[in-house]
């Protein structure tokens, strides 16, 4: 779970709504498979793990379709914070500042990609 001192430093962030809720979403994941692993350090959980773990919390135990929905979601997360950490024995490494980091890249990479910064025509400096 973000602590509130997280929650606004991601609203803090420079980014679209719709980025800033993925990284809301990712951030919220990191901390979830941290809780689930009992670690901040390493690879994410088994898949099983996770399942068990969903299943034993009395918020979710008792409903098995969320449960196994909820694990396909977190496992989708893991299998995305294994990316941004750049190997799966680092995915539970990151921290919400690598978190923020990856996101601006992210953004400034599609800004980039949109509006190219272009030469100057016939080799002239301005």
């Amino acid at each position: 779970m973000l602590s509130p001192a997280e929650a606004t430093e991601l609203e803090r962030c420079l980014l679209p709504a719709l980025e800033r809720h993925h990284l809301r979403l990712l951030a919220h994941g990191l901390r979830t498979l941290q809780l689930v692993a009992g670690r901040c350090q390493g690879p994410a959980p088994a898949h099983g793990a996770i399942e068990a773990w969903i299943l034993a919390q009395p918020q979710t135990g008792a409903d098995p379709a969320f449960a196994i929905a909820f694990a396909t979601q977190l496992g989708a997360a893991a299998r995305q914070l294994e990316a941004i950490a750049t190997g799966p024995d680092r995915a539970l490494d990151l921290s919400l500042a690598d978190l923020i980091t990856w996101a601006r890249s992210e953004a400034d990479a599609r800004v980039a990609i949109i509006n190219p910064v272009r030469a100057p025509q016939g080799g002239q400096t301005p």
